[in-house]
């Protein structure tokens, strides 16, 4: 019964309920009401340049009235300040709401800014500009409100001011000084006048902190004008002493844009000091006073004109070498002409073709006796067998001839036909023959050596090995510089959509846009790299076809005299300096401390080439091959890239690199010192114990090769002092770091490589004198104008804006671009010096040339 009472009267208890609940919601919703009717909403009318003192409750709201007339042809602002007077004001602050036309601006008294860390700062005194909405009409009366509340019930005091900013517009190429600070930012107008597309916008100011940002923006509202809204549109950077923005009209419909400088709450950005960590996750931090003094300029950029003079100039510099190397190349022509030929023939004798040595041998069985008789007989040179002698003993005779023609085949095998193929000679070939197995540490480790000592290998076999030299940089090359000119791409592009200015570390006051290129002067100034690379390749081209000439006819020059000629490295010296030229201007296209190395990668492979080349000349029968180099090389880069990561403050890293910098001269001064004839195995330790103990302790010899020894310990002096410097300095530029240890070895082995040339009779001549003492002089200049330092991705990029400087040629390049024009001028002379400092020797047979 009960339980069919409670289902009877069940939905009766349910819209009982329901009608409580409803009952509630109106009485709560009543008292609310009548809340808000006690509420007071006060408005004023309120006038410009005055000064509001009021107090704001929970109960009361402050509505100020104010309208002012707009003109089309005149712009001006208008700036909101308020003070807030009360002590405690951060736990109910005040909330001001400024409603315009098309805009409304909402801020809070104490204004609170959060740094790195979300570390926060009370700002209890706000300065903000309103934007101005655009009008059609020549004047028009606008009408803005100021709405003034809090929940404070103890009130709030403040003061409130509105006043007309009168210089809101800039003006071109004229100065304006401002203050601003985190709470109080600013920002002006600017307008393109006609005729203008391209202006910079210049901020500087005589105080380094605090640190400040200068946006770009478009004309709108808002206007994001607080450190934490200034990056979300438009072009920005962080500045101490300088900044600067190259802004073109095309980027601005409105042929307008806003020029904004914030200071920011913390001057980590700038790299200044970190400041503490609060203790509490809420506590506020006294900023301080961070007021600063700035001053604003705009300035026309250059025009299209100064463009194509610049492309111009640059075309005119490279190419007048075009045609200084064809005058020069026209006058050793005529003098090659007018020079005599010396072939390779024995007097009275028809030579014997080396291309016929294989048939020679095969049908040498079916030769008379008399006719080799005759044949030897009339060689003038043969002096150890008379007439007579050959008479009585044909058939020695015969077999001495065949002996004879065999030594002259392989001794002048370079003259086969050029269209034989190759692939059947490996570089071991020569040595697989008794003679040189015998005798090749006997040779080498002569007290004096001769040219003809280490020139005994095959010459194809040598042509072929040096020409991987060229083959593998190509090949190098193609796969390096694609992926890095698809990031270079992207970065640009970041750079662009993001308007992130910090990202990449450009002299700004002489950075020159052009389509998508943020700084087209500095690519187009690594034009020289490539062209005078080029130019050293045709050079090279010219010197091996007329060698191969010399070779086709037996010149007794070509095959006998002079160093022996291999191009091989010389070509890969070439495709290396048109490769710097492509990845400098890539790294150029925004540098920074992660694309460094695409700058310095072919400065190691020219400067290891240098060396290779040098010590090719000498020793062409030991220098190392192409994929040893190489494989050497990309471990060099591989350090490069770790240093640039890790390097930075890192002892472990400085401890482990200088170790195996020190154990690696130490590897190569051996090699060079023993000619190669020395092992790395088991033993190593019992010989050097043992010729410790034979040279230094019983009997005290001094070294057998003095002039090698002078060279290892002065390049063991000045790698062991580089490893010291690197291990107690630390230098950020790591990079640049391992570049100067690659120039000092190839200065030092040059300078030792001239010496020992002097020493040894031998003299330089004309033209290659005139290389060294020009490439010598514009390494200085080339060297002055890199140490200027325009900007350094080492420091943070508003550290590094402060050696930013204006362009000191044709308006249109700046002190790194003349470093790229000179040094491209300087690399290219000293492949020239390479090239004909040993021309000298072109007649001397080199059995009477020294090794050293």
């Amino acid at each position: 019964m009960v339980l069919r009472s409670c289902c009877k009267f069940g939905p009766v208890l349910v819209w009982f309920r329901l009608g409580y609940v409803v009952l509630l919601w109106l009485c709560v919703t009543h008292l609310r009401c009548a809340r808000a009717e006690t509420k007071t909403v006060v408005q004023k009318d309120a006038e410009f340049d005055v000064t509001y003192n009021d107090t704001v409750t929970s109960d009361n709201q402050i509505i100020y009235a104010f309208n002012h007339t707009v003109s089309r042809n005149k712009t001006e602002g208008v700036r909101v300040t308020v003070d807030v007077l009360s002590e405690g004001a951060e736990s109910s602050p005040i909330l001001f709401v400024v409603r315009q036309k098309q805009a409304v601006l909402s801020f809070q008294v104490p204004l609170i800014l959060r740094g790195l860390y979300q570390r926060k700062y009370p700002y209890a005194h706000v300065g903000r500009t309103l934007c101005q909405p655009p009008t059609r009409s020549l004047t028009e009366t606008q009408y803005f409100f100021v709405d003034v509340s809090t929940l404070s019930s103890l009130g709030t005091h403040y003061q409130l001011r509105i006043s007309r900013v009168d210089s809101f517009t800039l003006h071109t190429d004229k100065k304006f000084s401002f203050t601003a600070s985190p709470s109080q930012p600013q920002y002006f107008k600017y307008v393109f006048p006609d005729g203008v597309d391209t202006v910079i916008v210049k901020v500087n100011s005589e105080m380094t902190f605090p640190c400040s940002v200068m946006s770009i923006q478009d004309i709108q509202c808002p206007v994001y004008d607080l450190d934490n809204n200034v990056a979300f549109i438009g072009m920005y950077q962080t500045m101490t002493k300088t900044a600067a923005i190259t802004v073109q009209r095309k980027d601005f419909p409105s042929n307008s844009f806003y020029v904004v400088v914030v200071v920011k709450t913390e001057d980590e950005a700038c790299g200044g000091p970190l400041r503490f960590y609060p203790l509490r996750p809420d506590e506020l931090i006294d900023a301080g006073n961070r007021s600063k003094t700035l001053d604003v300029v705009v300035s026309p950029a250059i025009s299209s004109d100064v463009y194509v003079m610049g492309m111009l100039f640059c075309l005119g510099i490279f190419l007048s070498f075009y045609l200084l190397t064809f005058l020069v190349a026209c006058v050793e022509n005529k003098r090659s002409v007018d020079r005599p030929t010396v072939v390779y023939r024995k007097p009275g004798v028809t030579p014997v073709s080396p291309y016929e040595y294989g048939s020679f041998v095969d049908n040498a069985s079916t030769l008379s006796s008399e006719a080799i008789t005759d044949s030897i007989a009339s060689d003038a040179n043969y002096g150890y067998m008379g007439q007579e002698t050959l008479k009585r003993r044909p058939f020695l005779t015969a077999i001495h001839h065949v002996a004879i023609r065999i030594e002259r085949s392989l001794e002048s095998v370079a003259g086969r036909s050029r269209q034989e193929s190759l692939s059947s000679i490996e570089e071991d070939d020569y040595d697989t023959l008794a003679d040189i197995d015998s005798d090749k540490n006997i040779v080498r480790t002569k007290k004096y050596l001769c040219v003809s000592d280490l020139a005994r290998k095959d010459k194809r076999v040598l042509s072929k090995k040096y020409q991987i030299y060229f083959w593998n940089i190509a090949t190098i090359g193609v796969f390096y510089a694609l992926p890095v000119i698809q990031l270079v791409i992207t970065y640009q592009t970041v750079v662009n959509v993001t308007g992130n200015q910090d990202i990449c570390y450009y002299n700004f006051l002489c950075a020159h846009p052009l389509g998508n290129l943020s700084a087209f002067n500095n690519i187009l100034s690594n034009l020289g790299y490539v062209m005078l690379g080029l130019l050293f390749l045709l050079i090279v081209l010219q010197r091996d076809v007329i060698h191969s000439r010399a070779l086709d006819r037996n010149d007794l020059n070509a095959l006998e005299c002079g160093i022996p000629k291999h191009f091989g490295l010389f070509y890969a010296m070439g495709t290396a300096l048109m490769m710097e030229g492509l990845l400098s201007a890539c790294y150029h296209v925004c540098p920074n401390y992660t694309n460094f190395q695409f700058d310095t990668s072919f400065m190691y492979m020219i400067a290891g080439l240098c060396v290779l080349k040098l010590y090719q000349k000498r020793h062409p029968d030991i220098n190392a091959s192409a994929y040893t180099a190489y494989a050497c090389l990309a471990a060099v880069i591989f350090f490069s890239v770790l240093g640039v990561v890790f390097g930075k403050g890192n002892m472990v890293f400085w401890i482990v690199f200088s170790v195996l910098h020190i154990l690696a001269t130490m590897l190569l001064s051996t090699q060079l010192y023993y000619m190669g004839r020395w092992r790395l195995d088991s033993g190593i330790l019992r010989r050097i114990v043992y010729v410790i103990y034979t040279d230094c302790i019983r009997q005290c010899s001094g070294p057998m090769y003095i002039d090698r020894m002078v060279l290892l310990v002065m390049g063991n002096i000045v790698n062991w002092s580089l490893a010291a410097y690197g291990l107690l300095k630390t230098p950020n530029d790591f990079a640049s770091y391992l570049l100067a240890i690659a120039i000092c070895n190839l200065l030092l082995y040059f300078a030792f490589y001239i010496i020992m040339k002097l020493r040894s009779g031998e003299r330089i001549q004309c033209m290659a004198m005139v290389c060294i003492l020009f490439t010598a002089v514009v390494w200085g200049f080339a060297l002055f104008f890199f140490f200027q330092g325009l900007s350094t991705w080492q420091k943070t990029p508003a550290e590094s804006r402060e050696h930013n400087r204006d362009c000191i040629v044709l308006s249109f390049f700046d002190d790194h671009d003349i470093w790229h024009f000179l040094s491209s001028i300087a690399m290219f002379g000293s492949f020239l010096v390479l090239l004909t400092m040993d021309d000298d020797l072109d007649n001397v047979q080199r059995d009477k040339i020294f090794v050293f």
